[in-house]
């Protein structure tokens, strides 16, 4: 009696800790595409933040010559996040504050981003679901 005890705490002491590490590696895999596309955000890398896009919001937006040269024209010089919280379907939603300088007028503004994130279980990748931030609202 003793050691079926024994087996079934082992057991469960097993499932829990294979649960919890499943759930970790998915987290520690949105931390690190978070990572990444705050770097390319943060130092200008259109092709890496591209990349880091949703493949469904690339298709459907794809980028220009002429919004490429309006990125180019940008300094982001600050990228906080300020929260970010799970979605009930499974993604992620991340808010930041972006500091960003016009590079022809020496302006400095701040604007919000949303963040959506999604996972893609498939690819076992993290994707930002919400495109660029615009950089140009408001203005």
């Amino acid at each position: 009696m003793r050691a079926t005890r024994f087996a079934i705490l082992m057991v469960a002491c097993w499932l829990v800790a294979a649960c919890a590490s499943s759930g970790g590696s998915q987290r520690d895999a949105l931390e690190k595409a978070q990572y990444a596309w705050s770097a390319a955000i943060r130092w200008g890398d259109l092709d890496g933040a591209w990349a880091l896009l949703d493949p469904a919001w690339r298709d459907a937006h794809p980028l220009g010559e002429i919004e490429r040269t309006r990125y180019q024209q940008l300094q982001v010089t600050r990228y906080r996040p300020l929260s970010s919280e799970a979605t009930p379907d499974g993604g992620s939603r991340r808010l930041v504050e972006i500091g960003v300088v016009n590079r022809n007028t020496m302006a400095e503004r701040t604007l919000r981003y949303d963040e959506h994130w999604r996972y893609d279980p498939a690819g076992k990748a993290w994707y930002v679901a919400s495109g660029l931030p615009d950089f140009w609202s408001g203005q």
